[in-house]
């Protein structure tokens, strides 16, 4: 196990994350009885996947596939200096997307009125 990480976020609250091991020359984190405090804020770690996620939804909602649903699921692991890092799920980044599209809601054509 890497340890634990200590991020705060923007109000204060303190969440605590087990780390993905960082193999970073020159790291200047400290650990504290096997925990690190992180560079970033929560928020601030999960800006970069927050981002990844609005142009993946772009590039499948501006498409020409139209779907009327999308999502995106990322594995997400948290580390002391580089914050958010989308996990791979084997030599890949990890990413699973669906696409889901409604039956038409057109009425179907039946028989016209009757005279």
């Amino acid at each position: 196990m890497a340890g634990v990480v200590e991020f705060t976020t923007d109000d204060g609250a303190v969440v605590s994350v087990e780390a993905v091991e960082e193999q970073r020359p020159g790291s200047r984190l400290v650990a504290r009885g096997g925990t690190v405090q992180a560079a970033h804020t929560f928020e601030g770690a999960l800006e970069g996947v927050r981002s990844a996620a609005e142009s993946a939804l772009r590039v499948f909602r501006d498409g020409a596939l139209r779907p009327d649903g999308v999502e995106i699921e990322f594995g997400v692991r948290l580390a002391a200096e580089t914050g958010a890092i989308i996990a791979k799920g084997t030599a890949e980044g990890h990413l699973v997307v669906r696409l889901t599209w409604s039956p038409s809601a057109a009425p179907e054509a039946g028989p016209g009125p009757s005279a």
